[in-house]
């Protein structure tokens, strides 16, 4: 189960030094976070997760294995990339094929780094983004719905639903609004998401600031922050220039950079992990003395879909998840532990997996 986040931003706010170091980090601590480049412009990254080498030290797994997420670096968007200025379209397109778009903001200050509109306004970046994708979609709405037209004088049920979604989102993007604001009933969810449109993606804003003010942000950070919670949407601070920093350190010389800036943990992990939010994930892990492995799931997910994430035979032939919760795992170091102290649980085909859950699946063959 793979999920994409698309990378984008107008020219010259840090985007792809940003990517450049994600992907660097990433092939550095290819141990624990494996990385590989697919295209020029995707990167592969593990999703960091503390729990993964605990739960490995306890097992003496061989291997760690994290659940991964796909970074794309989309590049091209300027105002008029609806109407195909710059490289608009192609890169639409690749917009498209993600689930979720991080959207790089300028906030910082630099008398040498020339803005393309040549003032910094991080709220009017993020316009002028929106508004190409905005329009992008009635571009793609209008078209689609005179495609339907003959389907729909056939009473076609398939295209009857298609042309209300597609009418519901045209009448919010007409008053301005992105489509992901359309409230959509659960038996029309897998319709919707098969249209889609552009301003239906999450979006997490990534604040770039400069290097003095990675820990607490600055008054241009902090206007997107109130932007982006007026939207119900989520916001990082990064310094583009403190993650190539550390990039090209190794792991002790980096963390001590980290502890010399006052941070925790490098804001590429953070980015990594709000996408991981954003799109409602959570994680479970497999645990045995030959790997350790966390596996992706959607929030809410039941067992057997849960199972069939590693194999689409687990899930046909499911029979039941021996489910023991992290902290107990830890709690009674390890998986007999855990069962002396009757803290594995037997899960049929109804139980909804929790994040952290310690997973074994039996099935049928």
């Amino acid at each position: 189960m793979g999920f994409k986040m698309g990378i984008v931003g107008l020219p010259n706010v840090g985007k792809s030094t940003l990517f450049n170091a994600l992907t660097k980090t990433a092939s550095a601590q290819a141990a624990n976070f494996p990385f590989c480049t697919i295209e020029p412009n995707v990167g592969e990254v593990g999703v960091p997760d503390a729990r993964l080498d605990k739960l490995a030290a306890i097992a003496g797994s061989k291997q760690i294995i994290p659940t991964r997420m796909t970074f794309v670096d989309i590049a091209g968007l300027v105002k008029g990339a609806s109407k195909g200025e710059g490289l608009g379209n192609q890169f639409l397109a690749n917009i498209r094929e993600t689930d979720a778009i991080a959207h790089v903001l300028r906030c910082f200050e630099d008398g040498d780094v020339t803005h393309v509109d040549g003032r910094v306004d991080p709220v009017t970046d993020a316009e002028v983004i929106e508004t190409e994708l905005m329009l992008a979609d009635l571009e793609s709405i209008e078209k689609r719905r005179a495609n339907l037209v003959r389907k729909l004088k056939g009473n076609d049920k398939e295209a009857q639903q298609q042309d209300r979604l597609l009418a519901a989102a045209q009448a919010m993007l007409e008053d301005g609004k992105p489509a992901r604001l359309v409230e959509v009933d659960a038996e029309d969810a897998k319709a919707w998401k098969m249209l889609q449109l552009l301003t239906t993606k999450p979006v997490l804003y990534v604040c770039n600031v400069g290097e003095s003010e990675s820990v607490e942000g600055n008054a241009h950070s902090a206007k997107v922050a109130e932007m982006a919670a007026a939207q119900g949407n989520s916001h990082v601070i990064i310094s583009a220039q403190i993650e190539e920093e550390i990039s090209q350190l190794e792991a002790e010389e980096a963390q001590m950079f980290l502890e010399e800036m006052g941070l925790e943990e490098a804001g590429l992990d953070r980015l990594i992990r709000a996408g991981y939010e954003l799109l409602h994930l959570e994680t479970y892990f497999t645990v045995g003395p030959k790997e350790a492995r966390a596996w992706t799931i959607r929030t809410g997910t039941a067992a057997p879909q849960a199972a069939g994430v590693i194999h689409g035979d687990f899930e046909k032939g499911f029979i039941r998840a021996e489910t023991i919760a992290y902290d107990d795992f830890i709690a009674c170091n390890g998986e007999q532990g855990a069962k002396e102290a009757g803290k594995m649980r037997a899960e049929g085909k109804s139980y909804v997996v929790k994040d952290g859950d310690v997973l074994h699946f039996l099935f049928n063959t």
